[in-house]
């Protein structure tokens, strides 16, 4: 089964430049997770999206890939039945003429 968690959009502290440190930008993130689904083991994805943005919003990455490496670690650690995860987290308002992320899948 896929868990398909598409534009979960919010405000955080993430990125290197000095304003990016002190000044909340928007990010977007995008999530699909591959688990084995039964009627006793599902993951709910309410938390999956809860868990992301908790963790951004406490660990205020500096680096993209930073962010998503401990994502991946606390998905895993918080949904065991996790197979794969791919994660894209992007910033679209930090240059002016596109957007920009960075994404990676995860196999376990």
């Amino acid at each position: 089964m896929k868990i398909l968690i598409k534009d979960l959009t919010f405000f955080t502290i993430i990125g290197i430049l000095d304003d990016e440190r002190t000044t909340e930008q928007r990010v977007i993130i995008n999530c699909i997770i591959d688990y084995p689904y039964s009627k006793k083991q599902f993951i709910n994805y309410a938390h999956v999206s809860d868990l992301i943005e908790k963790q951004m919003n406490t660990q205020k990455f500096e680096l993209i890939e930073e962010a998503l490496e401990s994502l991946s670690r606390s998905l895993k650690h918080s949904f065991p039945s996790i197979e794969t995860l791919d994660l894209t987290i992007y910033k679209p308002n930090i240059l002016q003429n596109c957007t920009v992320g960075v994404q990676k899948h995860f196999n376990f």
